[in-house]
């Protein structure tokens, strides 16, 4: 089961919908759990509340899927997912950690296949709102910046490992 964050009915932060829409507040409080996030002020979560959406999204649908375009950024508020990109082994994310960020950030197709490992509460950032999120937090471009600097090393030390387990000397 694939899911799109554009379409899907799962979504229910929907303004329309009124009384069954988490409040900005309720997202907020949300947003204080995730490391991301540390250190942003009550106006600042506000902020990222009001650009921010949440969808459930039920034990192993396929949340992104490599090659494909992108235009949502993810954040894990409740379950996991599993990572799983050309080279390396995969990956779990747990409440807290992000993903889809690098397609908002170049443009270019997705790089990871991400699948929900038990069923997920996530907090959804579109491209729209992705970018004006960056610019009023200037903090979270540091810590997005570092985060993805920590993800690249740790994928050259896989491929590092690949390459030696082929060329042993």
């Amino acid at each position: 089961m694939d899911f799109d964050p554009r379409t899907d009915p799962l979504l229910f932060d929907d303004p329309d919908e009124g009384a069954t829409a988490p409040s900005r507040d309720a997202r907020a409080l949300h947003l204080q759990r995730v490391p991301l996030f540390s250190g942003l002020n009550e106006d600042e979560l506000g902020r990222v509340a009001e650009l921010s959406r949440i969808a459930e999204v039920p034990a192993g649908t396929v949340v992104t899927q490599t090659g494909e375009p992108g235009d949502s950024f993810f954040i894990i508020i409740d379950g996991a997912v599993t990572v799983r990109t050309p080279v390396g082994a995969d990956r779990q994310l747990q409440p807290g950690d992000f993903f889809g960020e690098m397609s908002l950030l170049d443009g270019e197709p997705r790089s990871a296949t991400i699948v929900a490992t038990t069923d997920l509460r996530l907090l959804i950032v579109d491209r729209s709102h992705f970018w004006r999120l960056l610019d009023e937090a200037p903090d979270l471009v540091r810590r997005i910046l570092t985060i993805l600097s920590h993800r690249v090393r740790r994928l050259e030390q896989t491929v590092q490992a690949i390459l030696r387990g082929m060329n042993p000397s």
